[in-house]
């Protein structure tokens, strides 16, 4: 009941947002990629505080401008002191967070992540329509569609293959938000042809074995306890895909969708064109 209750709160709410009344002022982001579209929507002083990784550069893409934005760990304690008008997030699982913002009747925008255009179109709607700020949500979708456009004519001709091998070995798949950033950079990836859809751990052996012309990674860390990275360091990967065949697109650009999804298939059109300048 309680639950219901709170939907329909959300409900009139947006309701009021679209039509110029009961716009939020005291917006609380529990989500990375909700930061980005209130940095980029909301009039600064509707948002009380973004996610605790907002300024986190090795995951935030908007981390240099969110140090002039407020930040909350999102806990109930911080949350009572905040009190939020509108909290968005992903799905709530800390039941004490959940428990709290139901008891405290503060209506909740949950966001699923965003993996196509398509999806990047509703979420930007949707997170607009909640704040009031429907105008701004268009001029978004328009921006990111001209870049995108911008970037499919500028594609090769002929797609490369590619792959986006990660950390402990793990594969993009064809259903993930990175193929998508890879298809709109005028790469094909490779995963389809592994019949791989979501992120999934392949071999060294099957992915030498798929040939692909280039291979996309994160950039590097420095923290050399992360053992994770050591499938990346493969003298085999080294050997084969060094300088002329190997893309690095920082993590923070490929976290979420929305306004650093045309941002990171720039990035790997750039580095592309560069790795053609390349001798071979």
């Amino acid at each position: 009941m309680k639950r219901k209750a709170l939907i329909a709160s959300l409900l009139l709410m947006l309701s009021g947002a679209a039509d110029g009344e009961a716009r939020p002022h005291r917006i609380v982001s529990l989500n990375l990629c909700a930061d980005q579209y209130l940095m980029e929507l909301a009039d600064r002083d509707q948002v009380a505080a973004l996610s605790h990784n907002a300024r986190n550069p090795a995951l935030s893409f908007s981390a240099e401008k969110a140090k002039d934005w407020p930040v909350s760990d999102g806990n109930a304690e911080e949350l009572t002191v905040l009190k939020p008008d509108l909290v968005i997030a992903s799905r709530i699982r800390r039941p004490e967070i959940r428990i709290f913002l139901e008891t405290q009747n503060i209506p909740v925008l949950e966001i699923e992540p965003a993996h196509t255009l398509e999806d990047i179109r509703a979420q930007t709607r949707a997170i607009a329509g909640a704040i009031g700020a429907q105008a701004r949500g268009e001029e978004l979708i328009a921006d990111i569609e001209r870049r995108l456009e911008a970037a499919r004519e500028a594609a090769p001709e002929v797609r490369p293959a590619a792959a986006h091998y990660q950390r402990r070995g793990f594969i993009s798949g064809q259903a993930t938000l990175m193929s998508e950033i890879m298809r709109w950079a005028g790469l094909e990836n490779i995963a389809g042809r592994m019949g791989a859809r979501r992120t999934q751990r392949v071999s060294m052996e099957v992915l030498l074995a798929a040939q692909p012309d280039i291979l996309v990674t994160g950039v590097p860390t420095s923290n050399e306890r992360d053992i994770g990275k050591e499938v990346l360091d493969h003298p085999a990967l080294k050997t084969l895909y060094a300088r002329a065949r190997w893309i690095e697109i920082p993590e923070a650009m490929t976290v979420c969708g929305g306004p650093s999804f045309p941002a990171a298939v720039e990035e790997i059109q750039r580095q592309f064109k560069a790795l053609e300048e390349v001798p071979h």
